[in-house]
């Protein structure tokens, strides 16, 4: 064992982890922490200790996850961190191929990639030709590699910049570089997207849902859909190119819905022959109902609804709604895509939420596939936490 590691302090957590943490679980959470010793700083490495096995980590002395778990063998170092980025990097060539038409994805996804609490987003602008990437961290300790892995992912490509992004509420650095102009164009399966990489939501865009639009394409041709949740129009320009007769594209954010007009607009399309309304999701839906003006396919995509377990109980009931009312302004053979990104909802429980809709729309839902994020945002096997995004289309009927 190297010395680093032999010095490393110990932490003994509850033996009712070992098979979780054997079948790759990164997380130990704060209640299964059994004993410390005195002294220990958010960002120190320690040495977990489970019965009889060992893993490599590091303390966050705040917040429900003590220790995030990078290693059984010994404490990451540079050349450690290293192989972590590079294998990421590894993984994600067949979205960098000329064929892929794609110059944006999820570089790293932080469990998923070895890298608990970290997450990088590579964007390549089709005008300029460079490159940018995009890092955030979920935790205080994480600066104890966040120089490695900013280090690295210029080493590996090129870059004219990397920044890290705050939470929601805001908060941009430039870590290396130069900072990005206020908008790119970047690709998606051929599609041409304007992102702003500073103030847009997420890191710019919503990169997980990348397969599951590509999939919204192939139902649409001839539809009449209503694309709600739009941001900067991503389901909606799918569809068009899919072939759909008409698209509605609706978000409550004004910039949001000026920046799907402006993707139409430079994808070729004419925005003047869609519909595009600043609102709230519900309320529209619910006048839609009473109009009785009804679409073919209406894709509803909406923000979180739950930060905390104990927001679980409220989300589900705003999930239940919301498609409901989405079900009721769906001709009688349409086709309902609803996805959710709260972590707390399980795939089970989104298919039931969705079953509870269809009775209280008084149909029959019938599932015709289901997905979650896309291939640069992998899941150890070993932690269903991950798996945040669920996607469903499901086909409607009236009660036989």
């Amino acid at each position: 064992m190297p010395k680093s590691s032999a010095k490393t302090p110990f932490v003994i957590v509850s033996a009712r982890l070992k098979t979780s943490l054997e079948q790759g679980h990164p997380w130990v959470y704060r209640d299964a922490v059994e004993r410390t010793p005195p002294g220990l700083k958010t960002g120190d490495w320690v040495r977990v200790q489970c019965g009889n096995l060992q893993f490599f980590g590091l303390w966050d002395a705040e917040g429900s996850i003590a220790i995030r778990i990078f290693s059984r063998r010994n404490v990451p170092n540079r050349t450690w961190v290293r192989e972590q980025v590079q294998t990421a990097w590894d993984l994600r060539a067949a979205l960098r191929q000329p064929s892929a038409q794609t110059t944006a994805f999820r570089w790293l996804f932080g469990e998923g990639d070895g890298l608990p609490g970290v997450v990088a987003d590579y964007y390549r602008d089709i005008e300029s030709g460079e490159s940018w990437a995009v890092l955030r961290t979920y935790s205080l300790g994480l600066a104890r590699i966040k120089g490695w892995v900013t280090e690295l992912l210029a080493e590996i490509t090129p870059l004219a910049g990397i920044i890290e992004r705050g939470d929601e509420a805001g908060g941009i650095s430039l870590l290396a570089g130069r900072m990005p102009p206020a908008n790119i164009v970047m690709m998606e399966n051929g599609l041409k997207f304007e992102v702003d990489l500073v103030q847009g939501q997420k890191t710019g865009f919503f990169l997980d849902q990348r397969d599951n639009r590509q999939m919204i394409e192939r139902w649409s041709a001839g539809r009449a859909a209503l694309n709600l949740f739009c941001y900067t129009g991503g389901f909606s320009l799918y569809a068009v190119r899919g072939g759909a007769r008409e698209v509605v594209s609706v978000d409550a954010a004004h910039p949001a819905v000026m920046a799907a007009k402006r993707n139409f607009e430079i994808n070729g399309f004419d925005p003047a022959r869609h519909e595009f309304h600043v609102a709230d999701c519900f309320d529209l839906l619910e006048k839609y109902h009473g109009e009785g003006r009804r679409f073919d396919l209406i894709i509803v995509d909406p923000p979180s609804f739950a930060r905390s377990k104990a927001q679980l109980p409220a989300a589900l009931s705003a999930y239940r709604r919301l498609n409901s009312l989405a079900l009721k302004c769906l001709t009688p053979t349409g086709l309902l895509v609803s996805g959710s990104c709260t972590a707390q909802v399980s795939p089970d429980a989104f298919r039931a939420m969705l079953a509870e809709a269809a009775v209280d729309a008084r149909c029959q839902l019938r599932i015709l596939h289901e997905a979650g994020h896309a291939l640069d945002h992998p899941v150890p096997a070993g932690f269903p936490e991950g798996r945040y995004l669920k996607f469903v289309v499901a086909a409607a009927s009236e009660w036989s």
